[in-house]
């Protein structure tokens, strides 16, 4: 195990109504049977389940965390919500510039950037996103994009104990494809390099790096073993109890790091 404390957070994205809910009951039964120590465990679920997601997870060490939240803490942005509704809901954390939100809503890292901040100032854990399209892939422009994207998304005041960074490959997300070991081994070594430029070799050091993009059972023992990568943002195989837990299960193992 590396000194940072891992993480594996599910995204639920746009699913789930109040029948989900017993998934989470499900985590949270299998979780108290047999803890994870080691690894920290959280459940993004749409906004609408929040409150009573926080319910179910009341006094558990399963983490609760938003998918998005408006810069401002109030005013008239209707359809939106602060961070500040967010914590009063009951999150520890929000998503901040998933890949889905930046093309799907046009959001650029200067938005990112105003999100963490706000995440922040809510007192929230922000999870910044970051991650090429396929396009950019194919042109060998990863890296380029990659540290783009965290000097403009992470706030230079970042600290590794506010903020996480998910590093998704675009063009892996629900695919079921993932890049080579090795390539998420260089490009996490990247993100390390560039965090630390941005932050300093202490808070850079200390900010854990998330991968995700079609992480499920059969691939996370591997993906949780390459050095730098800190956990997981994982996507549909967190809408299960069942998928889930066998992720998480590779903590149960000294191998993993």
């Amino acid at each position: 195990m590396t000194a940072i404390r891992p993480l594996v957070a599910g995204n639920w994205k746009m699913n789930g109504t109040s029948s989900a809910l017993g998934e989470l009951v499900a985590l949270r039964d299998r979780l108290e049977k047999a803890p994870l120590p080691e690894v920290e465990v959280m459940v993004c679920p749409p906004a609408t389940l929040l409150s009573r997601a926080a319910s179910v997870l009341a006094e558990t060490a399963i983490a609760l965390g938003a998918q998005d939240c408006h810069p401002l803490p109030c005013g008239a942005h209707t359809g939106d919500i602060s961070a500040e509704m967010l914590a009063d809901a009951g999150a520890t954390a929000v998503i901040v510039g998933h890949s889905e939100r930046r093309i799907d809503h046009g959001e650029t890292s200067e938005t990112v950037n105003a999100k963490a901040r706000a995440a922040y100032r809510a007192g929230l854990t922000a999870i910044v996103c970051i991650g090429e399209t396929e396009e950019q892939h194919r042109d060998g422009e990863t890296v380029d994009v990659l540290t783009s994207q965290i000097q403009g998304s992470v706030p230079e005041d970042a600290q590794g104990s506010n903020t996480v960074l998910a590093y998704e490959p675009v063009w892996a997300i629900g695919s079921g494809l993932t890049p080579t070991p090795e390539d998420v081994a260089r490009l996490h070594g990247v993100i390390r390099e560039t965090l630390g430029q941005v932050l300093g070799p202490d808070q850079g050091g200390a900010t854990r790096i998330l991968y995700g993009g079609s992480v499920k059972p059969s691939n996370a023992a591997e993906l949780m073993s390459i050095p730098n990568v800190n956990g997981a943002l994982v996507g549909g195989a967190s809408l299960k109890a069942s998928d889930f837990c066998e992720i998480l299960a590779v903590y149960r193992s000294d191998s993993a790091t």
